[in-house]
């Protein structure tokens, strides 16, 4: 029966030798010091790809509410380009395929090219849960806003997007988890984020129980704290008398 080696994250990545500590000092590197880098570059890459998908979804998804047909052809192009080609495809083609048509691209870091294909991917999920938000409002409060002199862009900021926004929290909860877990795809172009460092410290020390449980436990803790922050938003912004008031 094999044995669990948990040292394995207090070694030094050179030359094997565990460090009391389990952090290296002096130049030297642990593998957990290691993993929380890693998960750094998760946070990160998953972080701005919300901020680029929630931009992105929430206008997309608007303009697939207006009452013009331009519009909202561009955004069912969108959403349908971005929602039916698989995430890994669309990180090689901003990577290899995109750089050799737009030469500017290429100076950008791949880092970057991740955030935009995770973030363009993930906007047309939150594209339709905006459109799916705003169409189940009544129709009265876009005609109550015009009526009150507001214009169309004015009627959405003020009366529909707020409202459209409380109702979708909880799938926009699941997104936000989602994208951190998409967010392993990266390791594709080589970004040190926590599946590379899976990937390559199960090879250097032949100990994947160890190494694949521990990045697990820290796409769980992620995942996690984006759900519990997510139910206390929704708690505040809960609109009394609403179902699920509550909870």
């Amino acid at each position: 029966m094999a044995t669990w080696e948990w040292q394995v994250f207090c070694k030094d990545t050179i030359d094997g030798e565990v460090i009391p500590s389990c952090f290296g000092k002096g130049g030297s590197v642990t593998y957990l010091d290691w993993m929380l880098s890693a998960w750094g570059w998760t946070l990160s890459v998953s972080l701005l790809a919300l901020v680029v998908a929630l931009l992105l979804g929430a206008l997309m998804g608007i303009l697939r509410t207006t009452p013009s047909k331009t519009l909202v052809f561009i955004g069912d192009a969108w959403t349908e380009l971005f929602r039916n080609v698989p995430l890994l495809v669309q990180v090689f083609l901003w990577y290899h395929v995109l750089p050799s048509i737009f030469l500017s691209l290429r100076a950008v870091p791949s880092f970057v090219l991740v955030v935009f294909a995770l973030g363009f991917f993930t906007s047309a999920r939150i594209a339709e849960q905006v459109r799916a938000g705003i169409q189940s409002l009544p129709k009265g409060q876009r005609y109550a806003g015009l009526a009150m002199g507001l214009t169309l862009p004015q009627t959405y900021r003020y009366v529909l997007l707020p409202m459209a926004f409380r109702i979708i929290i909880p799938p926009l909860t699941s997104e936000s988890m989602n994208i951190i877990k998409n967010s392993s795809v990266a390791f594709a172009v080589s970004i040190a984020e926590l599946t590379m460092f899976a990937m390559q410290a199960q090879e250097e020390t032949s100990r994947g129980i160890e190494i694949y449980l521990g990045v697990t436990g820290l796409y769980f803790i992620s995942a996690f704290i984006v759900n519990r922050l997510a139910v206390v938003i929704e708690r505040r912004v809960q609109v009394p008398g609403m179902a699920g008031g509550g909870k």
